[in-house]
């Protein structure tokens, strides 16, 4: 792994070791790895080449742009300048850093259905904003950017384990300076920042109850008051977390009907979806990144689709016609979901989290035996009238 435009130094790059974990996934991490103080971008990605153990190349994985941020600002945030601020719905990271020493950093991160301070893998949680007027238990997310004294959750992008939402008096998330959470601080929360979590049930007049590390473990730590202002509360070392956006990306593919040894990068990745038209000239454009003229858009497993590669970032399709997937398309009751895939020329197999879905209106079934049937003119007429518009009588919606 190293920096994309980098050297191959020590400095810039670093061999991963991947250890098998207990969901057989493989993890590995470059806790070394480092911008020099002679390189002054601002925004860098990192560069992942990965290699099988038979020496056959995978091919070179690249992350989204990260921002360089040397160090927390100092400066009193405003929403004026919100290149730092952190806003509702984002993903962030926590660690916690005993005395400023690197070796004693521990992450915020879910191992086997429990919050854990782990010292080698860190996990990303989406911040949300919570209304503090709706009832316990029932915390709808809110947009805007995260401000101290916010009713605030954070929620695991893995697993999905959420934080008990954390409220006293509907404020929660604390400013931290000097070891002390300051109680009457408001103003946008910054990349970088030391902060506290506190949860309910602190007695008035107390200093609260904070999210806390124990070692491995996330406890909860009784602060006491500050004798000397009354809007701080007095902390410890293991209650003081700083807070850092995060950005992860998601690469799949499969080799199963591959018959290839090329690299499967640079890996197509959809983001959204845009339908025009319906019945027999609806098309459907898939917009992302890595589109090319050797891919194939397939719905549900194996209808390929006619398309046309308009730039790395658009691609536009045939929306296939619903009897593909069935033969009673005529008689469905029920909206018929079909996953939305890519494959290269070579057979190479993209997955999407994407599908589109068929949402049938009402057709009769023909009538039980001894039922005169209509007309046959009756019924061409009726064909040849709505084969033009709609053949399938279907409309067609997309769904996520």
């Amino acid at each position: 792994m190293g920096l994309d435009g980098a050297s191959s130094s020590a400095a810039e790059t670093q061999k991963l070791n991947f250890e098998e974990q207990q969901d057989s996934r493989e993890f590995g991490c470059a806790k070394t790895l480092y911008i020099s103080d002679a390189d002054k971008r601002k925004h860098f990605r990192l560069v992942l080449r990965l290699v099988l153990r038979g020496g056959r190349e995978l091919g070179t994985f690249h992350s989204r742009l990260i921002k360089v941020i040397s160090k927390p600002s100092q400066k009193k945030q405003s929403l004026k300048n919100t290149d730092l601020c952190i806003s509702s719905g984002s993903k962030v990271s926590l660690f916690n850093r005993l005395r400023s020493q690197t070796v004693s950093t521990r992450y915020l991160s879910v191992e086997d259905g429990d919050f854990v301070a782990s010292a080698r893998q860190w996990a990303a949680f989406t911040l949300h904003l919570a209304d503090e007027h709706c009832s316990q238990g029932d915390f709808p997310p809110r947009e805007g950017y995260v401000r101290y004294g916010s009713l605030v959750q954070l929620v695991c992008t893995v697993t999905g384990l959420t934080l008990p939402p954390m409220v006293w008096e509907g404020k929660i998330i604390r400013k931290v300076a000097k070891q002390c959470a300051l109680l009457d601080v408001d103003e946008p929360i910054s990349q970088l920042h030391k902060c506290a979590f506190q949860f309910p049930g602190s007695p008035p007049g107390g200093g609260g109850t904070y999210l806390c590390l124990a070692t491995e473990k996330v406890v909860q730590f009784q602060a006491s008051p500050c004798p000397k202002e009354a809007n701080r509360a007095l902390l410890n070392d293991s209650s003081c977390w700083t807070i850092i956006g995060t950005e992860s990306v998601e690469f799949s593919f499969s080799t199963s009907l591959a018959c290839t040894r090329e690299p499967v990068t640079p890996v197509p990745l959809i983001s959204t979806l845009e339908l025009s038209g319906g019945g027999d000239v609806a098309t459907l454009e898939l917009h992302g990144e890595n589109f090319h003229a050797g891919l194939k858009v397939w719905f549900g497993d194996g209808v390929e689709a006619e398309n046309h590669v308009r730039s790395p970032r658009s691609l536009v399709c045939v929306v296939p016609d619903v009897a593909a997937f069935g033969s009673d398309w005529r008689w469905l009751r029920t909206p018929i979901t079909i996953p939305v895939s890519l494959v290269r020329a070579d057979g190479l197999f993209y997955p999407s989290a994407f599908s589109f879905t068929y949402t049938p209106e009402y057709n009769a079934r023909p009538g039980p035996p001894g039922v005169p049937a209509p007309a046959a003119d009756a019924d061409a007429l009726l064909e040849s009238i709505h084969h033009e518009f709609t053949r399938t009588n279907f409309h067609l919606f997309i769904q996520t």
